[in-house]
């Protein structure tokens, strides 16, 4: 084949399996959970609280809502934990106007993730994150995922044995880091 006959495959190979398949584990201690209960379950209303918060320049990670049988749910949701004063005051000032119980924040959380963009093709990963979690002992408070990050949120007090189970669960632990370079290609 002449130089200028070559396929794509040719100019692109195929590499194999996408490797590492996690390539790390990433840690925030300065996450708060805040908890809204009670709020009516109905269209819209999870719209009209993250509105108000981003209205109010909050930064919201994780959610999750759960429904109740009484026409309720709680919905609950990770800011930076700097946002927190701002949440409360949001939340307070809207009571009447969002209808919900109760509401509580934490601050005493840590989130824990794993990523790589091998998670997309193998399967399995997520049982070795939570066994992972469940072997030491750490309670999982909150769960979001993607096609490359599974993440947990866990009690702060928890949250470096959780790290450590992880490293170790994925073989990312090492006495010594070894670096590959490759000069002047821009790789």
């Amino acid at each position: 084949m002449s130089e200028n006959n070559k396929s794509l495959g040719d100019l692109f190979p195929d590499l194999g399996p996408e490797v590492p398949i996690i390539s790390g584990v990433a840690h925030d201690s300065t996450e708060s959970l805040a908890t809204v209960r009670r709020v009516p379950n109905e269209p819209g209303m999870a719209a009209k609280v993250f509105t108000m918060l981003a209205e109010a320049g909050v930064n919201v990670d994780m959610i999750v809502q759960a429904s109740a049988s009484t026409g309720t749910a709680d919905i609950s949701f990770t800011v930076p934990g700097t946002a927190a004063a701002k949440v409360q005051e949001v939340l307070q000032e809207k009571q009447d106007e969002l209808g919900y119980q109760s509401f509580d924040i934490d601050a005493n959380v840590g989130k824990v993730a794993v990523v790589g963009v091998g998670m997309k093709t193998h399967s399995g990963l997520a049982a070795k994150f939570f066994n992972a979690l469940s072997d030491k002992g750490v309670n999982v408070l909150m769960i979001s995922t993607s096609e490359i990050r599974i993440a947990a949120l866990v009690p702060l007090e928890q949250l470096n044995d959780a790290v450590k189970a992880l490293h170790t669960a994925y073989g990312l632990d090492s006495d010594q880091v070894e670096a590959v370079v490759y000069g002047g290609t821009g790789r």
